[in-house]
């Protein structure tokens, strides 16, 4: 009897505080299940629940101060529906004729989760994960494998940034995040979009809520007012459909964007700051009719900044996000759209006149006009939809339709002299492209003995046009269309400066206008996957497609249809030793088809890569903090092709590479009120040709931590503060000869004010204003930043 009480005190003792917990909440009608998750958000618990028990079902809210037991009884009032607390934070909702709570054989019971979530339980076991993130540490994906999945049973990295994280580091765009997370480079454009690189390869076109892009998008992504995360996915990602034209042998960047809601949301936002302007945005959320069935979304942002430190013009960009769901039962409809306009200014940079960064044109010098800059328009419209079959079956589809129209101008400067002369070359180009994705999946979950399987079938298509090939000819840089135009060289002196005309001038002779673009490819692909766990500590992901790829050229004059099919495995396996330990390996395969030709006219064979990796996860500090260990060699067999110097052009594959490395990544809150996120990367390339990778630094390392006071009287201030720091890299010279670019480390700071329905934050980035080079360089094209940049910030519920 005294054991029996000794093994019962602890549960009695945690389950009185928590339900007297008291908390301000402010949940409206609405269905139940989103009544529930507003109140594991509001309230920083974690609510499981049987699907088919609150599914239909409404809420008449809750709001005011109120403790945790009279919140849950209010939500529940009219149901048949009772709860029971079964660890520190857990709370369990549940028909009255279930079994005893305590009988629940949940991996998630008895620890205190890093998101307040609502997760699909049957009678013995969790079955769902509904993903969701609070502080830094985030603890499910569905970006890697189609599938809502808790990150400790997935064989693989995946790095997710928060919305807290974002908000914290005072970022507004998709690259001032993903920049800082391990394994991933951030590399500018010269008058065109800039790219991000993930263990050493270009990280292809990215995918938009798991829908593959159909071309790049970097610079026209969403500002991060509409995004809900950011997942960075390591490794080859053709298995899941991205599979683009580019060497996306490293990983992917999936962006998620936020969803109609019943929980009412009325934010602005507002920012002015040196050289990124004044922004101001609105995100509105709620319910359309009484039920809570029909939700909305509307999001839009505006900025405006008037010149980059070296005199660059015009930095603007406007964005809208209008989108409605229903759902009534097992069905599930959610309809968006998204316009983007983003004027970009040519980053600033210096030239180089000698073979270092110490023979390099003056940085008050402005190395071209002013009016040098890249526009980006997209028109997005996308709809997913799921329909519940019953049994633990369910229909899901989803798909997308994006318009590109992109432009540039700008000047770039070739056989340059120790004295600062050089030849000066204007460049303008005008494209188009589109491109649709469709994706349809039959989910299903069962049991079988001491197996649990999550089964998903699918077939995809994707299809993708870039350029018509439409080039007039004219003689008017600013008269091209679907071309790129160069100009004859001027004479220029970097050290002298002067003036440059608009690089679309009519007064310039032309050298050249080159159609750009004009062909059709098209993806389809069939998709298996099998997600099975083994008791309690194995998990094993395999998964299997078959892609086949066709290109088809525009007008007689372009190369004949090609078409490549390849088998794409994935293997994955996860063991738990304990609840707060899984170790994973897991292999990968990588393909990319090639659109040239080779010399005997006949289409040049697929690159294909393999990725072995193998790593651990451990759950620390009462499972608020996550350390992730990886190691990793990816393997490509050839990479980018060499074309030959004479007629007729013919392409042959390039070297292969091998790229292996080390990461390690650390999130969370190891102490109240302390966040924390920081990562370490230790990379080595080798090109199987022996030449020497540039633009790939061998170590990076990023801290950023967030304090919010706790002592009584400073509960409102946060302050926040990073460095970002890496080792040197190579850049590029015309001549076949390497420079050495320094490393690097910038520091930034912020403070934050905390009111009941506003904050300000205060931030300095660089702030000992150093000279920031960029990972990659070349002679002519030099991307560094100077000065410290001030921002001020706020958010306001109106």
């Amino acid at each position: 009897m005294l054991l029996a009480l000794a093994l019962a005190s602890p549960r009695v003792l945690a389950v009185a505080p928590l339900l007297s917990t008291q908390t301000t909440l402010s949940i409206p009608a609405q269905p139940l299940p989103e009544a529930l998750m507003a109140l594991g958000r509001q309230a920083d618990v974690q609510i499981l629940a049987a699907s088919g028990a609150v599914e239909g079902r409404h809420s008449p809210g809750a709001s005011g101060s109120l403790p945790l037991a009279q919140a849950l009884t209010r939500l529940l009032q009219g149901t048949d529906l009772d709860y029971e607390v079964v660890g520190a934070r857990t709370v369990v909702v549940r028909r009255r004729a279930f079994m005893p709570a305590l009988s629940f054989k949940s991996r998630l019971r008895g620890a205190k989760p890093s998101v307040p979530i609502v997760s699909a339980l049957d009678p013995v076991q969790v079955s769902g994960v509904i993903p969701g993130d609070i502080g830094f540490k985030a603890d499910a994906t569905r970006g890697a494998t189609r599938t809502d999945t808790d990150l400790a049973d997935v064989p693989q990295s995946v790095s997710v940034v928060t919305r807290d994280l974002m908000d914290s580091q005072q970022a507004f765009e998709v690259a001032d995040v993903v920049r800082h997370v391990a394994g991933v480079d951030y590399v500018d454009g010269f008058g065109g979009p800039p790219l991000f690189r993930i263990r050493g390869f270009n990280a292809g076109n990215g995918l938009t809520d798991g829908m593959p892009n159909g071309v790049a998008r970097i610079e026209d992504l969403p500002p991060l007012i509409g995004v809900e995360r950011v997942e960075v996915l390591k490794g080859p990602e053709a298995i899941l459909g991205e599979a683009s034209v580019d060497n996306n042998f490293g990983g992917a960047v999936n962006i998620v964007m936020k969803r109609p809601q019943a929980e009412p949301v009325r934010q602005m936002t507002v920012s002015a700051g040196r050289y990124d302007g004044t922004r101001l945005g609105f995100d509105f959320a709620g319910a359309l009719d009484a039920q809570g069935q029909l939700t909305y979304r509307l999001i839009a942002e505006g900025n405006d900044a008037h010149r980059t430190a070296q005199g660059y013009r015009g930095k603007r960009g406007s964005y809208l996000a209008p989108s409605i769901a229903w759902r009534s039962g097992g069905t599930r409809l959610l309809l968006g759209a998204e316009y983007i306009d983003n004027r970009v200014p040519v980053p600033d940079h210096v030239v180089l006149l000698g073979d270092t960064l110490g023979a390099s044109s003056p940085f008050d010098v402005l190395p071209g006009n002013a009016g040098d800059h890249a526009r980006f328009r997209t028109r997005r419209a996308y709809y997913m939809a799921e329909q519940s079959l019953g049994s633990g079956w369910s229909l899901r589809s989803r798909g997308q339709y994006v318009s590109q129209h992109d432009s540039g101008q700008a000047w770039a400067f070739v056989n340059t002299q120790p004295s600062g002369e050089a030849g000066a070359q204007a460049n303008a180009y005008r494209y188009s492209d589109a491109f649709y994705t469709l994706q349809n999946e039959l989910a299903g979950h069962f049991e079988q003995g001491a197996l649990t399987h999550e089964l998903l079938f699918g077939f995809d298509y994707a299809r993708t046009r870039t350029g018509t090939g439409t080039g007039n000819g004219s003689d008017a840089l600013a008269d091209t269309a679907n071309t790129v135009t160069t100009s004859r060289l001027h004479s220029f002196n970097l050290m002298l400066g002067g003036h440059l005309p608009s690089a679309r001038s009519n007064e310039l002779s032309i050298d050249a206008v080159r159609p750009l673009g004009g062909s059709w490819s098209t993806q389809t692909g069939v998709f298996a996957q099998d997600q099975i766990a083994v008791g309690e500590s194995w998990d094993v992901l395999a998964a299997l497609r078959r892609t086949t790829y066709a290109l088809h050229g525009n007008g007689t004059d372009t190369a004949p249809t090609q078409r490549r099919s390849i088998w794409i495995p994935r293997l994955g396996v996860v063991y738990k030793p304990a609840p707060d330990v899984s170790l994973y390996a897991s292999s990968a395969t990588g393909f990319q088809a090639d659109s040239l030709l080779g010399e005997d006219g006949r289409p040049l064979p697929p690159s294909v890569s393999r990725q072995l990796e193998a790593g651990a996860r451990f759950g620390l500090f009462d499972q608020r903090a996550r350390l992730t260990v990886a190691t990793y060699r990816i393997r490509l067999d050839h990479s980018v092709d060499l074309i030959s110097p004479e007629p007729p052009y013919f392409a042959t594959p390039g070297p292969g590479q091998t790229n292996r490395g080390v990461e390690i990544e650390f999130e969370g809150q190891p102490l109240p009120g302390l966040d924390l996120s920081t990562s370490y990367t230790q990379a080595r390339i080798r090109n199987h040709d022996g030449s020497l990778p540039v633009a790939s630094p061998r170590r990076q390392a990023n801290v950023w931590v967030n304090y919010r006071f706790q002592r009584a009287g400073w509960q409102a201030w946060s302050v926040a503060g990073g460095i970002f720091a890496r080792s040197r890299s190579l850049g590029h010279a015309g001549d076949g000869t390497y420079f050495d670019i320094p490393g690097q480390a910038s520091v930034e700071l912020g403070i934050t004010y905390h009111a009941d329905r506003w904050r300000m934050t205060l931030g300095a980035k660089n702030l000992f204003a150093r000279t920031l080079y960029a990972v990659d360089a070349n002679q002519s094209f030099v991307p560094l930043r100077e000065g410290r940049v001030v921002r001020l910030s706020a958010a306001f519920d109106l």
